[in-house]
């Protein structure tokens, strides 16, 4: 049972993350020493360095009592570090891993071979790395213990395995408690905020012809002082007032479209609309993200449609309940 305490404190990190880290997937990281908790991390941005590396840099800082004098998400400069370190400064350590360490070497360096190098006193790992080609992490290392809390793990990292075979749709609404929508913000800004940084992430923004006609839009990152994303309309015809804020956003492409064909290529699809968006895409869409407002509306506009959703994770922004979903059967 304490493997699963463990394993699921790395997965409620790792969740913090979801889709921020596209196209790497969200992965978290515990190290333990002697049941004390020394570090509890996630991989943050594509990039970057991995949840291992990150709660292995923290840990030496709880055990070092030092702080590091380098940007802890400099991979390479993470990795240097730690392999300078005395040879047995980990060996009383375990790390829980939600994804099997990475074997393969790109913009960062190997995790597999850091660990390996380090030596720790057990790896215990929540799912095999399901790529082909990005596997063997687990042959390079000992005392390694794997599948737990599995199902959880691969859940996970779901997202990441669709959209290396197509796009991995993602439909965000948010709501009041009594399930209304419209009529200006309803969500925290700590959830604006969480959306803003989705969007920074996304090769598309998807929304419907008639947000664009009724809610005249700018969907930028603004909150987050990031490049806005690309977007595409889907609308049956291009009678959009072109003054409509989204298409005066510098360096972005807006393009009308009548056909979701574009949805076969392996991407990052969020979408953002209303009840006919939500039937139109009701075959497409791959997971929910809604954020549920405590707030009760007399506003008349709600989601008129039936699907049935499995709970995958559900977690706070600020006053908002953030639940990611995905359709039963889907």
């Amino acid at each position: 049972m304490r493997d699963e305490f463990y394993m699921q404190l790395s997965l409620d990190k790792a969740w913090e993350y979801q889709g921020l880290t596209y196209p790497n997937p969200a992965v978290g990281a515990v190290v333990v020493l002697e049941g004390n908790i020394l570090s509890i991390e996630a991989h943050q941005k594509a990039g970057t360095s991995h949840a291992e590396v990150l709660a292995l840099l923290s840990a030496y800082e709880s055990l070092s009592n030092r702080s590091i004098d380098f940007d802890p998400y400099d991979s390479h400069k993470a990795h240097a570090f730690l392999l300078a370190l005395p040879k047995d400064f980990f060996a009383q350590c375990s790390i829980y891993v939600t994804l099997e360490p990475c074997s393969h070497e790109g913009k960062t360096p190997s995790c597999a071979s850091l660990l390996q190098s380090l030596a720790l006193h057990r790896v215990v790992i929540g799912t095999e790395d399901p790529i082909a080609g990005h596997g063997g992490g687990m042959k390079q290392l000992e005392h390694v213990t794997v599948g737990v809390l599995k199902k959880e793990c691969q859940a996970l990292i779901e997202p990441f395995l669709i959209w290396q075979k197509r796009a991995f749709v993602l439909f965000k609404l948010a709501q009041t408690t009594n399930g209304r929508i419209g009529g200006g913000y309803l969500s925290s800004q700590a959830s604006l905020t969480h959306v803003h940084q989705l969007r920074e992430v996304c090769d598309t923004l998807l929304i419907g012809g008639n947000t664009v006609r009724v809610d005249r839009p700018t969907l930028d990152c603004r909150f987050i002082q990031a490049q806005a994303p690309d977007v595409k309309i889907y609308a049956k015809e291009d009678n959009l007032d072109r003054e409509i804020p989204l298409f005066t956003v510098e360096n972005r492409r807006v393009e009308v479209i009548t056909r979701l064909d574009f949805l076969e290529t392996p991407s990052f699809v969020l979408v953002e609309g209303g009840e006919g968006m939500l039937k139109a895409l009701q075959e497409k869409i791959d997971w929910m993200l809604i954020y549920q407002t405590p707030k009760l509306s007399t506003n008349n506009l709600t989601y008129n449609t039936t699907m049935n959703l499995h709970f995958l994770y559900q977690d706070k922004k600020d006053k908002d309940l953030m639940i990611w979903s995905k359709k039963i059967g889907h």
